[in-house]
């Protein structure tokens, strides 16, 4: 029985080298010498009912060969697993030409021939001045330019909206997209509200709007997402809609404080005491100084004539990033109320802590070990563009980004006997002093200030009447060098030979008309 299976498998496989060279042959006729030539060298094999089967799949692609000569050639017929494979990647084959119409074509939007429609902001960019309490919001303001390219061109309706998007990442329920958007209309105006014809040029409308102080700042961030989307749409008589989608840009600005924030930290049981100046206010992509003073790091033991030493070894610091926001849940997904059936307002509390810049030294300060000794250093505290820090952000739906610069510091203890100091000996005693500062991570104001500073007097902080004046001159030297004024200049022109004054003309009397010709009669 194992002497037929392998000369089964030899068969097949010569009957497999035989299907090659013929459909080769069939394909490339001047090759037929040197298939010939290759079956002669190839040594025959005994045959089998496997390879009758295979000459006979043989004859078959042969003729449909003959049968349809300008087609590709037929693939032969391979073993089922092969197939199963064969299958598989037949479903994911692809045609160019199929695709030529496809599904995005259609879903894109249609451009009307006869109008266009744009925008143009007029305003400095949206920066909301001073915390969310204090600021007294950003003032945006521009005009909508619709471009009719010919005559007698009809709108039905034109209107526009703004309106706060908020795309939670992580929603209540997911792969729903009511959970996942939320939006909140701020503004709404309408242009043309009846049919209109309009001429050929370009027509301005114009739209503003204030945005309130406690309105969050444009953001994106690892849990939520939130910008303001501008829209407007026209509705013609002919033609498709024409729409027009922007987003606005919001950032807020915190005044940076003109001295440096002062903090100090004792860490017992031990003496050390740390003395810190930094700024509270950091920017996106820019560099702080951190300054650090460290003292009480000698001790005097007077009982067993030795000083104890605290060593800097190591100092780390990270910048935090804080994200707080609840998910609410539409209605399909919020539970419902058992006494009233309605749906209750319910959301879901995330939360995401990430580490937005971050360093770690081991040099790079000064150690004075003297009896009133310190440590002093100072650390640029930096904030690469690839962090992409958010900002800080607090709004009354739940979401609040806040920062926090943490400082970690390693400090191993040893000691020395006062009479050679300079045989330092381990303690084996080793702490890890930590601290934690709030800093708040704003936009650059840059040279705006906030719109309430910038606006004109309002009428009603003019004054009724314009104020009165005080003269300390008298009237009578005024009057008296008018009059001597007038005296000298009519001596002067007396005394002028050339100067003689024009005779008055006489009062004329209309001319009497012409007499009429007796030859025009």
């Amino acid at each position: 029985m194992p002497h037929r299976v392998v000369d089964f498998f030899r068969s097949s496989n010569d009957s497999i080298h035989n299907i090659k060279a013929s459909v080769q042959r069939r394909s490339n006729p001047n090759s037929r010498s040197a298939s010939r030539s290759a079956s002669r060298e190839r040594p025959t094999r005994h045959s089998s009912p496997a390879s009758s089967v295979l000459e006979a799949a043989v004859d078959h692609l042969q003729s449909q060969i003959h049968a349809a000569p300008h087609q590709h050639p037929v693939k032969m017929a391979e073993p089922p697993k092969e197939k199963q494979k064969d299958t598989h990647s037949h479903h994911r084959l692809s045609f160019p030409a199929l695709h030529l119409g496809g599904s995005k074509s259609s879903k894109e939007q249609l451009v009307n021939p006869y109008a266009s429609l744009d925008w143009k902001i007029e305003s400095p960019p949206a920066v909301m001045h001073g915390e969310p309490e204090n600021s007294t919001g950003a003032l945006v303001s521009g005009q909508l330019l619709l471009d009719v390219k010919e005559d007698d061109f009809e709108v039905e309706h034109f209107a526009a909206k703004l309106e706060i998007h908020v795309i939670h990442k992580r929603p209540f329920a997911g792969h729903c997209h009511n959970c996942s958007n939320q939006t909140t209309e701020l503004k709404t105006w309408t242009f043309l509200s009846e049919p209109t014809i309009l001429s050929k040029r370009i027509h301005e409308f114009p739209f503003s709007v204030l945005l309130d102080g406690h309105l969050p700042a444009s953001t994106d961030n690892p849990l939520i997402t939130i910008r303001y989307d501008f829209s407007a749409e026209v509705i013609p008589k002919t033609g498709p809609v024409i729409k027009l989608a922007k987003n606005i840009d919001v950032k807020r600005s915190v005044q940076v404080p003109e001295l440096p924030h002062h903090s100090i930290r004792i860490f017992p049981p031990t003496n050390i005491a740390a003395s810190v100046h930094f700024s509270q206010v950091m920017h996106p992509i820019s560099t702080n100084t951190f300054n650090l003073r460290l003292d009480g790091i000698v001790k005097h033991n007077v009982d067993a004539k030795s000083i104890e030493y605290w060593k800097l070894k190591r100092l780390s610091w990270k910048l935090e990033e804080n994200m707080v926001t609840v998910a609410p849940a539409c209605e399909k997904h919020s539970p419902k109320d058992p006494e009233t059936g309605l749906p209750t307002k319910k959301g879901v509390k995330r939360t995401d802590v990430r580490t937005v810049a971050h360093a770690d030294m081991h040099s790079g300060w000064k150690s004075d070990y003297s009896p009133s000794g310190c440590i002093e250093m100072e650390i640029q505290c930096a904030l690469p563009p690839n962090a992409k820090a958010a900002c800080d952000l607090k709004s009354e739906d739940g979401t609040e980004v806040t920062h926090q610069l943490v400082v970690e510091m390693v400090v191993v203890q040893e000691y020395a006997p006062t009479a050679h100091p300079k045989h330092i000996t381990p303690t084996g005693v080793a702490r890890i002093l930590r601290m934690h500062f709030g800093v708040v991570i704003t936009e650059r104001a840059g040279l705006g200030v906030s719109w309430d500073n910038e606006a004109p007097p309002i009428y009603q902080d003019v004054p009724p009447s314009p104020p009165s004046y005080t003269c300390d001159i008298p009237y009578e030297s005024v009057e008296d060098l008018s009059l001597s004024r007038r005296s000298q200049d009519a001596g002067s022109r007396a005394l002028s030979p050339a100067y003689e004054e024009p005779p008055a003309l006489p009062m004329s009397t209309p001319a009497p008309a012409p007499p009429a010709d007796d030859g025009a009669q």
